[in-house]
Order: C-alpha cells, then sequence, then structure tokens
C-alpha cells in the first residue's frame, strides 16, 4: 500500500482476524490499492464462554463446523472453523488509495461502494435476498445518503469525515486520510454499542 493501513483502535471486544487486498493496474502500474480488514466481535470479551458472544448461526453452518473430517486438519484450519461460532466482522474496515483523483474517488462514492459490497454480500438473508449475488436488486444505498460534516476520530484526533446513518442493518462511516487514502468502515448497527468507534494507524 502507497499509504499507511488504518483500522479500528485495539479494544478487548474486537480480535482482528483478516487482512485482505485487491488493486487495479494499468501500463503505468497501479492505480488504485485497497486494504480491508476483518474482526471477531466479543460482546462479553471477559468471559469468552458466555453464549452472549455467539453468532446465531442456520443450520447449514452449524452441521458444517460440527463436522469432523476422517482427514486430520492442520491447527490453522480448525482454528479458522471454530472461529466461525462467533460474530465476525467481515472486511469492516477498508483503506483505499487512488493513484489519481478524479469524480469517482470521493470519499462519498468509496463510502457508498463499500456500504453496499457490504450488504450485498453479508447481508443477504436478513435483507430477504435468495439465489445469486448477481441476481441482487439495485443498491439500496446511494451517495445521496452520505452526510458529511461528522467528526471522525483518527489516532487520537478528530478529522471531518462523513456518515451513512440510514440502513437498518448498517452504519457507516468514512474519512480522507492525511496520507491521501480514504478509510471507510461498515459496521453491524445491532452491535455498535459493543464497539467503540475510534480509528488507528496500524504499524
Amino acid at each position: 500500500m502507497p499509504v499507511a493501513v488504518v483500522g479500528l483502535a485495539p479494544q478487548p471486544s474486537l480480535q482482528e482476524t483478516n487482512a485482505g487486498v485487491g488493486g487495479g493496474q494499468d501500463g503505468a502500474g497501479y492505480f488504485e490499492m485497497s486494504t480491508s480488514l476483518s474482526y471477531t466481535l466479543w460482546r462479553n470479551p471477559s468471559d469468552r464462554s458466555d453464549p452472549l458472544n455467539l453468532a446465531e448461526l442456520d443450520e447449514q453452518t452449524r452441521a458444517a463446523i460440527e463436522e469432523v473430517p476422517p482427514w486430520p486438519r492442520p491447527q490453522w484450519l480448525i482454528e479458522q472453523v471454530e472461529q466461525m461460532r462467533y460474530p465476525q466482522l467481515a472486511e469492516a474496515v477498508k483503506t483505499t488509495w487512488f493513484r489519481e483523483s478524479y469524480e469517482h474517488t470521493t470519499l462519498t462514492v468509496v463510502l457508498a461502494q463499500h456500504t453496499n459490497y457490504i450488504l450485498t454480500n453479508w447481508y443477504r438473508q436478513q435483507r430477504g435476498l435468495e439465489g445469486n449475488l448477481w441476481d441482487a436488486p439495485a443498491p439500496d444505498v446511494t451517495e445521496r445518503a452520505v452526510r458529511h460534516g461528522i467528526s471522525v476520530r483518527i489516532d487520537g484526533s478528530d478529522v471531518i469525515g462523513a456518515e451513512i446513518d440510514t440502513d437498518p442493518f448498517v452504519y457507516c462511516v468514512g474519512a480522507e486520510l492525511p496520507t491521501g487514502g480514504i478509510l471507510t468502515a461498515v459496521l453491524p448497527r445491532d452491535d455498535l454499542a459493543y464497539i467503540r468507534l475510534e480509528f488507528t494507524t496500524r504499524h
């Protein structure tokens, strides 16, 4: 990444579990790059055996977790499967960099795109969607839903950012970073009480 990656500030209720990267290239090299961070949510971090920490799973997912194959599995895979028992904030925080600025690289556009990506990929059942991802209806969240002028805390300082506070499933916030990148976060509305909405640069 040409810019530093930003994530949620360390806190007992969150455990970073995965980092994903993406980007686009042309003849001059990368014109866009992004890193997304995923977290496990602990509603009661002081007692991880508390049933409050468990995710609501459908029968198919629960059966997949409980099934033990006849062949040995590596420890990392066992841990990954076990993690599925708990709520996951998948690709919740994203740092995006663009080589050049134009109308489609603004905070408004990037925040709306991240929001619709999360809704399409991780909230299909809640939204009553079935079938293939490409059968999804037009995005529920448009750029008109973005409200600017809110305060976003990054590395201990408040910066002016934007939010999307219109969706029943997620709350979304973002800001332009001093490094030139864009921070966006899409978080489950039902779990906001367990999350301190503050961000730090990862080193």
